[in-house]
Parts: structure tokens; C-alpha cells; sequence
């Protein structure tokens, strides 16, 4: 385990300990929940940073200055305001 990761641990079974109001003879309760709580955090983590869809650079250049397109009124509104 490196000396980081350790600290973190520490850091938050202590904030646990604290939490519960200094109980006696619970360090090891703390200290391994605090190691699930932080692997979850990063098992997490590493899902949520996939990186973005990238736009290819034709469809970034065709696109410049550009608006939306606009949407086509249905075939029987054009129709029905014909008199």
C-alpha cells in the first residue's frame, strides 16, 4: 500500500472513530471501512472519467457558423392553410 493511499485511510478512519464518539477497541472496524469507503470512491471515479465522444474535424469544420437546421412543417399543415 503506498504511503498516500495509507494516509487517506488513516485520515478517514479516524473522522469514523470520531464520528461514533471515540469508541474503545473498534480501530480495526474503522480502519477497514474506511478502505471500502475509499475504494468505492475510486472504483467510481474511474467510471465517470471516461473521455467525451470526439467530433471528427470535417463534421467541426463543415459545421462553423452554421445554425441548426430548421424543422419541416407536416405535409398537411402546408397543404390545409391552401385555400
Amino acid at each position: 500500500m503506498n504511503l498516500d493511499r495509507r494516509k487517506q485511510i488513516e485520515q478517514r478512519a479516524y473522522a469514523l472513530w470520531e464520528a461514533e464518539g471515540y469508541p474503545h477497541g473498534r480501530h480495526e472496524d474503522h480502519w477497514h471501512r474506511a478502505a471500502d469507503e475509499i475504494e468505492a470512491e475510486d472504483t467510481v471515479g474511474q467510471a465517470t472519467r471516461r473521455t467525451p465522444r470526439r467530433v471528427s474535424r470535417r463534421a467541426e469544420e463543415s459545421s462553423e457558423g452554421r445554425s441548426p437546421p430548421r424543422k419541416r412543417k407536416a405535409r398537411d399543415e402546408l397543404t390545409s392553410a391552401r385555400p
